[in-house]
């Protein structure tokens, strides 16, 4: 029996349409998919057919993407839904989220946007009975935090977790002010992410918002996956020494720490994370790059690699290794190289001790 994702594929332009189709053929989970020139076919193709994921242009003529949508949330509401579109508009970003799509995507125009639209699709097919959010990639709550915040969005989320709901106010990816039931500021912002599952739709920006909350994104959203840790500390982890769990959470309260990620060197060793919400693609990178950069050391004679240090604008990185273990640890783009360095020679001792 067939047991491969099935895809429907809308957009009113044929070439695009055979080149999407060429492009999510290389998914891992090989889905089948099917591709219709109009809204008004889509429906119909739902209508006889079983499929997991809809992607659909938004500029379509007689019946526009958004229309499809509409109709799709109402008809069919467990089907997972993209929007698909070549217009910089954030209209159409806020109106196809208040439709509870799924993900919403600029169409790739580059070899690492094709990667990471690959990677979302596959993400979604793999999220049908997973708890998670609607309205974008059934992800975290953290999750689509994090991405209004990076892309610097101007927005109001409005979540909703049964009978309650609560709203986030965002301002130029600056956290300003948040509510849930009898709560405000800080306190409701917790509030909220302690929600495990629920819908949330994304609301016009309100500009004139009295500011509550004065901490950055990254550091709240780190005390709550501190929060989160702690609740669940009271089981063991699998695979991984309970010894080490504490220590790490002493770890991820230094002050400018982001998330601390820490890997037992060698095949099936364990891995450990205080901050991140999903840590094996982080902990993927973190040992590519440690064997990259300890490779270019043997080649070069340069001897024993110490420490890998990044510094961007959104976040410092750091790797290193200690005895049989590998450490990564995001940083606040606030802080110096010095003070970087100096942190994590505290962070380091406390972790040997």
């Amino acid at each position: 029996m067939d047991r491969r994702p099935r895809i429907l594929l809308v957009d009113d332009n044929p070439d695009l349409l055979d080149l999407y189709r060429e492009t999510l053929a290389q998914l891992p989970s090989r889905p089948e998919i099917h591709t219709v020139a109009s809204g008004s076919r889509a429906i119909a193709m739902l209508e006889a057919e079983a499929f997991q994921l809809l992607i659909c242009d938004l500029k379509m003529p007689k019946m526009d993407g958004l229309q499809v949508l509409a109709i799709v949330r109402r008809k069919y509401p467990h089907l997972r839904t993209v929007a698909l579109t070549a217009e910089v508009d954030e209209q159409f970003r806020s109106r196809a989220y208040a439709l509870g799509v799924d993900l919403f995507w600029h169409k790739p125009a580059t070899e690492h946007e094709n990667t990471l639209f690959l990677e979302c699709i596959e993400s979604l097919l793999g999220r049908e009975t997973e708890a998670g959010f609607r309205g974008m990639q059934s992800k975290s709550l953290m999750d689509i935090i994090q991405l209004e915040c990076i892309s610097q969005s101007s927005s109001v989320l409005r979540i909703t977790n049964g009978l309650v709901s609560g709203k986030i106010w965002i301002q130029s990816g600056e956290l300003v002010d948040a509510e849930a039931t009898d709560l405000c500021g800080e306190a409701a912002f917790q509030k909220i992410l302690s929600w495990r599952a629920g819908n949330f739709e994304t609301l016009p920006e309100e500009p004139s918002r009295p500011r509550s909350i004065f901490k950055s994104y990254n550091a709240l959203l780190l005390e709550s996956a501190q929060a989160m840790d702690e609740s669940r500390n009271a089981a063991p982890v699998e695979g991984v020494p309970q010894a080490l769990v504490s220590p790490l959470a002493q770890l991820s309260k230094f002050e400018g720490v982001e998330f601390v990620l820490a890997m037992k060197t060698g095949q099936g060793g364990y891995q450990v994370a205080r901050g991140l919400e999903n840590p094996d693609r982080m902990a993927k990178w973190a040992r590519q790059n440690l064997e990259r950069f300890r490779r270019l050391g043997d080649q070069l004679s340069a001897g024993t690699l110490e420490q890998i240090e990044a510094f961007g604008p959104q976040r410092h990185v750091t790797l290193t290794c200690r005895d049989e273990t590998e450490f990564c640890v995001g940083w606040q783009p606030s802080l110096t190289p010095d003070q970087v360095r100096e942190m994590m020679k505290k962070l380091l001792v406390l972790w040997a001790s």
